[in-house]
């Protein structure tokens, strides 16, 4: 049968232990998943597989642990007003810290070093962007808010340097981390946002900048961020305008594309990429590419430069499930944990998902029917007799090449 008419559950089911190894979400998805997060579960409290799957194969997960830890801090003071408010102005959740709390779970999930990402270290490098800004360019203190905004421009990206990825180019992973772009000074958009809107906040707290002002985030492909006298703004900079909420969730939206394992067909989703992976191929490439993503998974392998990497995508999809940002998070975690044979927490987030679309709806009928098709297959797994659990050895690190 071809992939149009044949379901997930077509063909035969023989299961031996498992083997080793929108740019924003609309306002009303979010607050309908968040309602429903409140009244059924907390997101914090949800089970997680990675770091306790880490944890089992004898991987050191505590630097991890304490970066997840130091995120969940800064994201608990993430109030409905303050998810609404601008970076510029927000003043509840330490944006610098919480990015850096990304970059070092992930670091450490991958690096296995004995010393952590000195977090510290970094929010003082970015707090001397801003105390470095003014002894050289004092005499624009009195200037008007046009000429103290452009001199900080000239200040980030000519004498700093800081220049945004290459549109049509392969980005480094580096380019998504603030420390990473803290050092090399090229970054995604999102984190030059962060950069710009983390010294206008210190200027603003030293009475420096004394009017409102907002930055301009682009959603072209290279522009960079730009800061404006909010008083001349105009109607259409709306929706240029960054939240607290928004500039999280486009961070680790990043990273968890560029870290998926599913690479193939980048006209489709992810979650629909890796259903495709899981059963319904329409191409010989698509076939070819989702055999060597399993191929890898069974050697243990995570990690690709071409073909992404399970742990740090898992990590980012379960970050973004604790935003609480989008219900769609709860789906794409779980195609996930299938692919990794944690075939009962899977199907628990795809109930958690359903849930949730029922309030909210959804307007996507493939995805709908993918998720449907998968549901099914995973109660025939949870009934059959020889279904067990994934070994500990199913994440255990592994040094042969992709």
């Amino acid at each position: 049968m071809d992939c149009t008419s044949s379901p997930w559950i077509s063909g035969t089911f023989t299961l031996s232990p498992p083997r080793l190894p929108r740019l924003h979400s609309s306002s009303s998805s979010s607050s309908v998943f968040r309602l429903f997060c409140r009244s059924q579960f907390s997101a914090k409290d949800l089970k997680f597989v990675l770091h306790n799957a880490l944890h089992s194969s004898g991987t050191d997960i505590s630097h991890a642990q304490v970066a997840r830890d130091g995120f969940n801090s800064q994201i608990r003071n993430l109030s409905e007003i303050e998810r609404e408010t601008s970076i510029c102005i927000n003043r509840c959740v330490d944006l610098g810290k919480t990015a850096l709390y990304i970059a070092a779970e992930d670091d450490s999930l991958m690096s296995h070093s004995s010393v952590p990402l000195p977090v510290d270290a970094f929010v003082e490098r970015l707090d001397n962007l801003s105390t470095s800004y003014c002894p050289h360019y004092h005499s624009s203190l009195s200037s008007s808010p046009e000429d103290l905004l452009d001199s900080l421009e000239r200040y980030l990206y000519i004498t700093k340097g800081f220049r945004r990825t290459t549109a049509g180019s392969n980005p480094s992973t580096k380019d998504y981390y603030l420390h990473s772009v803290l050092a090399q000074r090229c970054g995604s958009v999102a984190i030059l946002s962060l950069i710009y809107s983390e010294v206008l906040k210190m200027l603003q707290l030293w009475g420096v900048i004394d009017f409102d002002v907002e930055i301009y985030h682009p959603h072209d492909l290279s522009s960079l961020p730009r800061a404006y006298n909010k008083k001349k703004g105009k109607e259409s900079d709306q929706k240029h305008i960054m939240t607290s909420e928004s500039l999280l969730v486009e961070i680790l939206r990043d990273l968890k594309n560029t870290y998926w394992p599913f690479q193939q067909n980048q006209t489709e989703s992810l979650f629909l990429r890796a259903a495709i992976a899981a059963n319904c191929v329409n191409s010989g490439f698509e076939h070819a590419s989702a055999k060597a993503a399993q191929h890898r998974l069974d050697r243990g392998v995570w990690t690709s430069v071409l073909f992404g990497d399970m742990r740090r995508a898992l990590s980012a999809c379960e970050r973004l499930i604790l935003l609480e940002a989008n219900a769609e998070e709860l789906r794409d975690y779980a195609v996930l944990l299938y692919h990794c044979s944690y075939y009962e927490e899977a199907l628990q987030y795809l109930k958690f998902y359903n849930e949730v679309k029922q309030k909210s709806g959804s307007l996507n009928p493939a995805e709908d029917d993918a998720v449907e098709k998968l549901i099914v297959r995973l109660n025939l797994i949870m009934m059959e007799e020889g279904w067990k659990r994934p070994s500990a050895s199913f994440f255990r690190n592994n040094s042969e090449p992709w």
